[in-house]
């Protein structure tokens, strides 16, 4: 009965961890139309949620000695690098197909699998890898001579590199079992990467001399006013803090192969939410091939080879990286 319970928790939790990341795009998106700078929204994010998770960080701070690689990596990629990507992405193309592209990380992690580190990958593993490309050349009309902006479909790309670099990174980090080594709590690990990916962004981004008063007015969503700063609380605390935490939750109650699967409805939710909310239309055919991409990104992730030396922690949406769920953790660019 308990674990019926607990699986079940588990499930709700996974389903609004999924619901609070698929709209941080569409609460993003009226704010840079209003005028912000799409790396000024990430660093209001960002930083808005390092504040509050500071508690965490402070609870979990021999991190800093024992995993600094880990919260660089987390930090810089996981956090500053993919979320910065991410914004760029939905200023110039419509949020479903940013965070579809983001879906060929398993794609692009199993490549890392098979040529760098030359460990052989199932033929379940190369036909998700096909339909995931296959439906991605879908998304984005390649019949037509790609019908979004290019530069758009390069920075959600970037976006899913920065995704694999961190598991990738942390692959290397990985607890030894048989020497005992306790992985990392990923809560403190959230913590830290949000803090270190805060600095990073203040110096990229500036914010001051970011256009503070455009935070006191009003954002147009789908020919409706709403307050901006209700959509700055909506990305930081729902969209972040709440959607980190949910996620690892989730993936502490349930397996990481289950938290997976409900993580791919992350795209289905901003597609949905991104129609209804910012009246962001797809066509047909990018229907059927975002749905490719989510069974060839679930298939990839399924299939994935397990690293020898085990898992270390969460990858950014709660999954641990390394492991059978570390492809799942994609949406914690968004």
């Amino acid at each position: 009965m308990h674990a019926s319970q607990g699986r079940s928790a588990g499930l709700g939790l996974a389903l609004a961890s999924a619901l609070a990341f698929g709209g941080s795009g569409v609460a993003a998106k009226p704010l840079i139309e209003a005028g912000l700078d799409p790396l000024h929204v990430v660093w209001l994010r960002v930083a808005g949620a390092a504040l509050v998770m500071l508690p965490v960080a402070w609870r979990h701070r021999a991190l800093v000695r024992s995993r600094p690689v880990l919260l660089l990596g987390f930090g810089l990629l996981a956090v500053a690098g993919v979320q910065a990507c991410y914004f760029a992405a939905i200023s110039r193309i419509p949020v479903g197909v940013a965070l579809l592209v983001e879906y060929l990380a398993p794609a692009l992690v199993l490549g890392w699998v098979r040529f760098v580190q030359r460990r052989p990958v199932t033929r379940a593993a190369a036909v998700g890898v096909v339909l995931a490309v296959g439906g991605l050349a879908c998304v984005v009309e390649v019949w037509s001579g790609l019908s979004f902006d290019l530069v758009g479909l390069l920075l959600a790309l970037g976006a899913a590199c920065c995704q694999v670099g961190y598991f990738v990174l942390s692959a290397q980090g990985s607890g030894e079992p048989a020497t005992g080594a306790e992985s990392p709590h990923p809560v403190g690990v959230i913590a830290y990467g949000l803090l270190i990916g805060a600095a990073v962004l203040t110096v990229v981004a500036r914010p001051w001399g970011m256009d503070w008063s455009l935070l006191g007015g009003s954002t147009v969503m789908n020919g409706k006013a709403v307050p901006a700063w209700l959509l700055l609380v909506w990305i930081v605390l729902l969209a972040t803090v709440i959607a980190y935490v949910t996620g690892v939750i989730s993936v502490r109650l349930l397996s990481p192969a289950v938290a997976g699967v409900v993580a791919c409805l992350e795209a289905v939710i901003a597609t949905v939410l991104a129609w209804v909310l910012l009246g962001e239309h797809l066509a047909a055919p990018q229907l059927i091939g975002g749905s490719l991409v989510l069974f060839g990104a679930f298939i990839a992730q399924s299939s994935t080879p397990k690293a020898p030396s085990g898992p270390i922690a969460s990858g950014p949406g709660g999954e641990p990286a390394g492991t059978e769920g570390e492809l799942s953790a994609g949406r914690a660019a968004t």
